[in-house]
């Protein structure tokens, strides 16, 4: 299992960045591994939601659907996605900040088949994976046009 937790502290409110990283699709936007992501279910973002995400990794691009399992309005958001090789998620909890929010977001990849063999590989794949989209997220989440 591989995980990764970023916190970052949001010039928008709480309010305004759960608006945005409710809605998945936004992961395109400041996710270098997303090739491309699409919202499936119509708006607005809520329990049962899904986005179709087209990500890279280790030189592959891999779909994944994700569906929103957990939707705690302005607080708390889980997303899960599973294919054949792998579960991943995705826990994002939001709190008010002075004028802004205190973003944390938790991943958690599962590989399914053979995991002893990738464990290693996974681990440090997903690292930098992880910091590339903290990035990401970060420049988004502190800038003035984020939502």
């Amino acid at each position: 299992m591989a995980s990764y937790r970023t916190e970052i502290v949001a010039t928008t409110n709480a309010g305004e960045a759960f608006a945005y990283l409710s809605r998945f699709d936004s992961a395109a936007e400041w996710d270098p591994g997303v090739v491309s992501a699409t919202m499936l279910t119509p708006e607005p973002a809520r329990l049962g939601s899904r986005f179709r995400l087209h990500a890279r990794f280790a030189g592959r691009t891999t779909p994944l659907e994700y569906e929103i399992v957990e939707f705690d309005p302005d607080r708390r958001v889980v997303l899960r996605a599973e294919n054949a090789f792998i579960r991943s998620t995705d826990t994002i909890t939001f709190a008010a900040e002075g004028s802004g929010a205190r973003v944390i977001y938790d991943a958690l990849l599962e590989p399914k088949r053979a995991s002893w063999l990738f464990e290693p590989i996974l681990r440090r794949s997903f690292r930098r994976i992880g910091d590339r989209a903290a990035d990401g997220l970060t420049r988004v989440l502190t800038s003035a046009t984020s939502t």
